[in-house]
């Protein structure tokens, strides 16, 4: 089992809003994100080819901005696997034909306003930073907002995380078709660059 096939099994699964592949999050991307107006949910897939060296680091990043967290891997991996997560991490098992639940993820209640402020554009943190009538966003640089976010009592972070997910929701994707057609663009223009240097030569 590799990672396309896990995926295709996965998705019929993921019901209501949003589904997202490679979503950046930290320093590192979520496989699978599921985005719904009550809560996001981060989904790691780890088949036969995969390691775990990077569980660590994908369950840190996902710790910070994700209510659940799921990690889906081959029955190869799950011993080990366990041995890494703490209870609260999802944890499910696919095979050829299904994926089955090891156990389920619990309530994450780590999330932090400043990393998951960072899955959204900057324009719409401080459009929200605005709408709960704090003065002085408009210029500050991401960092100087992260630093807020991270310091301030100012910013509830359940009306941060509500907002996050709606806004997710609407933008992502427009944002991921985007980024689709910059890549095509950029294929095109690699393509010509090359006929004109064979025809040069």
């Amino acid at each position: 089992m590799n990672d396309p096939d896990i995926r295709a099994l996965l998705y019929p699964l993921l019901l209501e809003g949003v589904v997202v592949d490679e979503l950046p999050t930290g320093s590192t991307r979520a496989d699978v994100v599921h985005i719904t107006e009550h809560f996001m949910h981060g989904y790691e897939v780890k088949g036969d080819g995969d390691t775990l060296q990077r569980v660590q680091n994908q369950l840190r990043c996902y710790a910070e901005v994700y209510d659940f967290v799921t990690f889906i891997v081959t029955e190869k991996h799950l011993p080990k696997l366990l041995l890494l997560l703490p209870e609260w991490v999802g944890v499910m098992v696919a095979s050829a034909t299904e994926i089955r639940p090891h156990r389920p993820a619990a309530y994450n209640g780590g999330v932090q306003p400043a990393p998951l402020a960072r899955l959204l554009l900057l324009e719409d943190v401080k459009q929200f930073l605005l709408a709960q009538g704090l003065t002085g966003v408009s210029t500050m640089r991401g960092a100087e907002i992260g630093k807020f976010l991270r310091t301030s009592p100012l910013v509830p972070l359940s009306r941060l995380a509500w907002f996050a997910r709606h806004r997710l929701m609407a933008s992502l994707p427009q944002r991921l078709l985007g980024r689709i057609e910059r890549r095509a663009e950029r294929v095109v223009l690699k393509r010509l660059a090359e006929r004109r240097k064979q025809r040069k030569r």
